[in-house]
């Protein structure tokens, strides 16, 4: 039931950090959709329940929306998140970290007719405790993953070094970049920062980490800091 992380390095060298929900968090979701879903279509069988064989044939489609439908709309459409999951602080993403999209959506939620079985949600729980990654087969099936949502960090936050103005004056593009490289390089690996401080070695003088310490110092002077 412990939650687990999920190291993913993109394409472009930026390492995701993936914190799978376990199963009681996930557990404490699906309570609160399921509440919301039985109160609502409770509510609103009662009504129908008077038009007599029309009520019970729209009867029957609001059960199959609520059962089926709910989850799919809200995950693809709403951030990867049903109200359950919202209020919790979870999202459905696909396993690369990507948003979850129509199709495996519509597999995870199909699949809760096994996980749900034999009962409770038996076999989901037991898929939950052996995944390593905290998913049921629906999950696994789809190529999808529950996770928590993490706050973000504030932004443009340049690293503290000693300001530094640049060798050469640098037109206004060159300026941004280097600024941006600055508050944006702590969400790349450290192999990914060297390698983009080194292409420029003209400018700092420098490789490695000496590099890009000198390149946070001059975004520190651009940024009017001393």
């Amino acid at each position: 039931m412990l939650d687990t992380v999920r190291q993913i390095e993109t394409p472009e060298g930026v390492s995701l950090q993936l914190h799978a929900a376990g199963a009681v968090p996930r557990a404490h979701a699906w309570l609160i959709d399921f509440g919301l879903r039985a109160f609502v279509a409770f509510f609103l069988l009662m009504i129908l329940g008077m038009l007599g064989q029309a009520g019970l044939g729209l009867g029957m489609l609001v059960l199959f929306i609520a059962y089926w439908v709910y989850g799919v709309v809200l995950e693809v459409w709403w951030d990867g998140q049903t109200i359950g999951k919202r209020v919790i602080g979870l999202r459905v993403v696909n396993a690369d970290g990507t948003p979850v999209t129509l199709l495996p959506s519509v597999v995870r939620n199909l699949l809760r007719t096994v996980d749900g079985l034999p009962g409770v949600y038996g076999i989901g729980l037991v898929s939950c405790l052996m995944d390593p990654h905290g998913r049921r087969i629906g999950d696994i099936v789809a190529g999808t993953m529950v996770v928590h949502v993490m706050k973000r960090r504030a932004a443009g936050q340049v690293p503290n070094e000693a300001a530094e103005p640049p060798p050469v004056p640098l037109h206004r593009d060159e300026q941004e970049a280097i600024v941006a490289f600055a508050e944006r390089a702590r969400g790349l690996n450290e192999a990914r920062q060297r390698e983009l401080g080194d292409l420029l070695e003209p400018l700092t003088g420098r490789m490695g980490n000496a590099g890009l310490r000198k390149l946070v110092a001059h975004a520190n002077w651009l940024l009017g800091r001393t």
